[in-house]
């Protein structure tokens, strides 16, 4: 099982980011795909969330409005459209897969927010 997060980098404050996180190892249309975030000396937080085909979708407040989740189930794929960036965005970012008591998570991609 792999979940590989792809997409950081560095961005000004203002800007957009699209991250993307590849599937592997497991039925990725059976599974709810979330990102999740971790700033320096913060607690993970969930940013948002993607049902199995994609017809539901949630996010936190921090985020809403400003941040997209999709998916393609034809790639293994989930994605996550950051725009209107600012400095509390820069954290680490993290996919996770969840499906019943079995969840999975990739290894991370830093995105930071820096003028």
């Amino acid at each position: 099982v792999q979940l590989v997060e792809s997409g950081g980098g560095l961005v000004q404050p203002g800007g957009s980011l699209s991250l993307s996180c590849a599937a592997s190892g497991f039925t990725f249309s059976n599974y709810y795909m979330s990102w999740f975030r971790q700033a320096p000396g913060k607690e993970r937080e969930l940013i948002a969330t993607i049902s199995t085909t994609g017809a539901f979708t949630n996010y936190a407040n921090s985020v809403k409005g400003r941040f997209t989740i999709s998916r393609d189930n034809s790639k293994n794929t989930v994605f996550l459209q950051m725009d209107d960036l600012n400095l509390e965005d820069t954290a680490v970012y993290y996919c996770k897969a969840r499906r019943s008591s079995s969840e999975y998570w990739g290894q991370g991609t830093q995105v930071t927010v820096s003028s």
